[in-house]
């Protein structure tokens, strides 16, 4: 972490950590209310579990394409400006989610929404690396906290807009408009200035051998976050039978436990080093995933997806954290290098779960996601970096 930086700006940092804090809460709400909406938009369009799948895969895609040049893009118009504008797409376009009324329309929504959130992503985790700089300790988790803390929110207002009735795009119309004013009031309040920014950086840089193990322990927690964002509610309706009130529960349990994980994470990394917390998170995550598998009924599965937010809780965080330190390059093309190999994740496990599940079952599916959350303690172990 660079301790060279000077803020140029007559605002407190608290000003500044509150603006990236709510920027951050802004991106977990509109995700959330996406992700608590996906049964009734897959029973709304009459998608089965193999087609949902391959719907899913064009978010992560969008990631994917726009990874790259988000970090570019940055590097030459300052994170401030690209956040800005892209929480204000990323509200529109979650509208039209809502919208959709054939197969290629959700398709090409969520292309786009894919765009517009890794452009927040990359954006306001590079703000969060200055941020940190200027407080010269880590407060990572903290931020990731608050989007949880968001995504929770929008998981239990999603809940409750199924239990009345509410119609997808009535629901998300609000979330952008609540979303869009206060994006705007919050702009000039972000830093001003990205730490370490170099307008010459190339497009794409290839990680070295530490980022890589970073890179792999992301990828494996984001294939078991994006198995619960996308199918913890068609988890509970198709196999653990929820009534249609209750078909949040996981989500939302989830979410809770991955919110609060993340406000502590950054005392227990003091506390007990890093790769102790990421071995035991892997470690949780599996176990959670293999109790709501082995038990399907309404309290043995939510008491697994509460362990398994325990467990993906602090994972992402700390390792951008420890990306954002790295001395091998700038804080900003570490962040777009990590989140390349982690996002990867994201972009297999939605769509695996739906093709597996279409041949086998949900059941079998979430026991292959239970070993990725394994693979993040046996990456972690062997990791020298650590």
């Amino acid at each position: 972490m660079s301790s060279s930086y000077v803020l140029n700006t007559t605002l407190p940092k608290r000003v500044h950590r509150i603006a990236v804090g709510v920027v951050f809460f802004l991106q977990g709400l509109c995700f959330a209310s996406w992700g608590a909406r996906i049964p009734t938009i897959q029973q709304k369009l009459g998608l089965s579990e193999a087609a949902l799948g391959l719907v899913l895969f064009a978010l992560p895609a969008g990631q994917m394409l726009s990874l790259p040049f988000s970090g570019w893009i940055i590097a030459r118009t300052g994170s401030r400006k690209v956040v800005t504008v892209a929480v204000l797409l990323y509200a529109l376009v979650l509208v039209t989610l809502g919208m959709a009324a054939t197969r290629m329309q959700l398709v090409a929504g969520l292309f786009l929404f894919g765009i517009a959130g890794n452009l927040v992503n990359i954006g306001i985790n590079t703000q969060a690396v200055g941020v940190e700089a200027l407080y010269q300790r880590s407060i990572m988790a903290s931020f990731h906290g608050l989007w949880s803390l968001a995504a929770f929110t929008g998981a239990a207002v999603g809940t409750l807009m199924i239990g009345e009735n509410v119609l997808p795009q009535q629901h998300f119309t609000l979330i952008a408009v609540v979303s869009a004013i206060t994006a705007v009031a919050a702009f000039r309040f972000i830093l001003p200035e990205d730490i370490d920014a170099d307008k010459k950086q190339p497009v794409f840089v290839m990680p070295d051998k530490s980022l890589l193990n970073l890179g792999l322990i992301a990828f494996c927690s984001l294939i078991c976050e994006g198995a619960m964002f996308d199918w913890s509610g068609v988890y509970f309706k198709k196999v653990v039978l929820a009534e249609n009130a209750w078909v949040g529960l996981g989500y939302t349990a989830f979410m809770c436990t991955m919110a609060s994980g993340r406000f502590v994470a950054d005392w227990f990394t003091s506390r007990f080093g890093m790769k102790t917390i990421l071995q035991g998170s892997g470690i949780l995550t599996a176990s959670g995933l293999l109790l709501a598998v082995a038990f399907p009924n309404i309290i043995t599965a939510t008491v697994g997806f509460l362990l398994v937010g325990a467990g993906v809780s602090s994972v992402v965080p700390l390792v951008y954290s420890a990306a954002g330190k790295t001395k091998v390059m700038s804080a900003g093309a570490a962040l777009a290098a990590v989140s390349t190999i982690g996002f990867l994740g994201f972009l297999l496990g939605p769509p695996l779960i739906g093709l597996v599940a279409g041949a086998t079952s949900l059941r079998v599916s979430y026991c292959i996601i239970a070993f990725m959350g394994l693979c993040v303690t046996l990456v972690a172990s062997k990791s020298k970096s650590l």
